[in-house]
C-alpha cells in the first residue's frame, strides 16, 4: 500500500504521533480462478440444475482511497497546547493510524492500495479545492469528511461523480444528506430507539406490562422518544399500554402494584438522569414492597458515569454501536501491532479506524470494482464495530448492526 499525506502546512505534532505518516508499499496480485464443468453427452435430454455461474471479478490494478480528516495542522502550536487541545487533535491522528493499519491488513489479500490523506481543516473551502486534484478525482472511495457539515458539502460531488462517500464517525440521520452514495457507519438514534423497542416488545408480556417513557420533551430527548413511541403505535397493534411522563416523580403518582414496568429514560443529560436513576431505584426497593421496574437508557450512557449498583439493581439495558472485548485474541494482536508501529496505546478512534479500513479494504480486494454490490451481503464482526448494511435508494447504505448491553457483575455485558 502506498500512502500519501497531502497538506500545505508544516507538520508540528509530536513525532510519536506521526510515525504512521510514512510511505509503505505492499505489492501483490490476485487472479480469479475459473472452473470449467464438462458434461457428458446423453441419449435423451435430462433436465439438470445448472451450476451457478461464477461472476468474473474485475480486479483493481490499484485501489485508490481518499481519507478526509480534520487534522487542523494550521492551528497546532505545541508550545501553547493544553491537555484538552492535545486530546482534540488525538482523535484524527488515532483514526488515521487505525485506518491505515486496517488497509495494511486488507492489502495482505493481494491488492495494492493508494491512500491519499488530506487535512480538511474542518473547512468546506479546503474540501472544495480537492475537486480539481487529480489524485482525489481518481478515488474509488472517499472516507470522510468527519463532521456533518462537510458531509453535506461533499454530497453534490459524490452524486455528480457517482463516487461512494463513507461517513466514518457521525451518528447523523442519513436523510440529512440525501445522497444515495453515502455509506453511514455509525448508527443513528432512530436505530437505537427501534432496537430497544423491539427488545421490550419481545421480552415483556403485554397483558401485565406497562411501558413508560420518561421524556423532558427537550429536542435531544424527543429525538430518542419519537421513534420509540412510533414503534409501539404502528408495529405492535396497540397490544402494549404506553405512558409518558416528564419525570420519575410524575410517574410515581400513577404507579400500580403488580404491574411490570419497562421504563425508558430518553435523556443523556447527567444532571437529569442521575436523580432519575436514584428515584427509580428507591421505588423498586421500597421497605413496604417495591415496584417491578426494568430500566432502559440512552446510548450515550455508555460513556457516562452512573452508580453501577443502582443500574444493575434496575436490570438496566442500553444499546450501543460498539464494545471492545480486551480479552479477545484479535484485540490483543491489534494493540501489540499499534504499540509496535506508533509507540503508544490505541484509543477508541484507532479501533474505529481499523475496523473501517479493514472492512472496506477487504471488500475492494475481494470483489474489485463491483465491491459496492456486496456491502449489503457482507456482514462483519470487527474489533470495535459490527457491520450489517442495508441500502436505501435515496439515502444510501446504512449500518443497522447494534448491540444490547446489560449491567451484570457491575459491568456491561452483551445480551443481544
Amino acid at each position: 500500500m502506498s500512502a500519501y499525506f497531502v497538506n500545505n502546512h508544516t507538520m508540528m505534532l509530536n513525532k510519536k504521533h506521526w510515525l504512521g505518516l510514512v510511505t509503505v508499499l505492499i505489492l501483490g496480485s490476485c487472479s480469479p480462478k475459473i472452473t470449467t464443468v464438462k458434461t457428458e453427452p446423453v441419449k435423451k435430454p435430462v433436465e439438470k440444475e445448472k451450476p451457478a455461474e461464477k461472476k468474473t471479478v474485475k480486479k483493481f490494478s490499484q485501489a485508490s482511497i481518499s481519507l478526509l480528516i480534520p487534522f487542523k495542522l494550521n492551528e497546532v502550536n505545541l508550545k501553547s497546547m493544553s491537555k484538552a487541545d492535545v486530546e482534540k487533535y488525538a482523535m484524527p491522528i488515532d483514526f488515521y493510524q487505525g485506518f491505515k493499519l486496517g488497509i495494511d491488513s486488507a492489502a495482505a489479500s493481494g491488492l495494492n492500495f493508494k491512500l491519499n490523506v488530506y487535512d480538511t481543516q474542518d473547512d468546506n473551502a479546503h474540501i472544495g479545492a480537492l475537486y480539481k486534484n487529480e489524485n482525489f478525482r481518481k478515488s474509488n472511495m472517499i472516507v470522510g469528511p468527519v463532521f456533518p457539515e462537510g458531509l453535506k458539502y461533499i454530497s453534490n460531488y459524490s452524486k455528480l461523480n457517482n463516487v461512494p462517500v463513507v461517513s466514518p464517525l457521525a451518528a447523523s440521520e442519513p436523510s440529512d444528506f440525501n445522497n444515495p452514495n453515502l455509506i453511514s457507519v455509525v448508527n443513528n438514534i432512530d436505530l437505537h430507539a427501534t432496537k430497544i423497542a423491539a427488545y421490550i416488545s419481545k421480552t415483556f408480556n403485554p397483558s401485565n406490562s406497562i411501558i413508560v417513557i420518561i421524556n423532558t420533551k427537550k429536542t435531544e430527548d424527543e429525538q430518542f422518544a419519537s421513534p420509540f413511541r412510533k414503534y409501539f403505535q404502528t408495529l405492535t397493534n396497540g397490544k402494549f399500554i404506553v405512558q409518558e411522563y416528564p419525570s420519575a416523580f410524575a410517574f410515581e403518582t400513577k404507579m400500580i402494584k403488580g404491574k411490570q414496568y419497562a421504563v425508558v429514560v430518553t435523556s443523556s443529560d447527567r444532571a437529569f438522569v442521575l436523580p432519575t436513576i436514584e428515584k427509580l431505584y428507591k421505588l423498586k426497593n421500597l421497605p413496604t414492597g417495591g415496584y417491578a421496574l426494568n430500566l432502559f437508557g440512552h446510548p450515550l450512557w455508555y460513556k457516562q458515569n452512573y452508580p453501577a449498583d443502582k443500574l444493575q439493581g434496575l436490570n438496566t439495558v442500553i444499546s450501543s454501536s460498539y464494545k471492545i472485548d480486551y480479552r479477545s485474541a484479535n484485540v490483543i494482536s491489534f494493540i501489540k501491532k499499534y504499540r509496535s508501529k506508533y509507540g503508544f496505546e490505541p484509543g477508541e478512534y484507532a479501533f474505529k479506524g481499523f475496523d473501517e479500513g479493514f472492512y472496506f479494504g477487504k471488500l475492494m480486494a475481494t470483489y474489485g470494482e463491483d465491491y459496492l454490490q456486496y456491502i449489503t451481503k457482507e456482514k462483519h464482526k470487527g474489533l470495535h464495530n459490527n457491520f450489517a448494511f442495508v441500502y436505501d435508494e435515496q439515502f444510501g447504505y446504512i449500518n443497522t448492526s447494534l448491540m444490547l448491553l446489560k449491567y451484570k457483575i457491575f459491568a456491561l455485558n452483551i445480551i443481544e
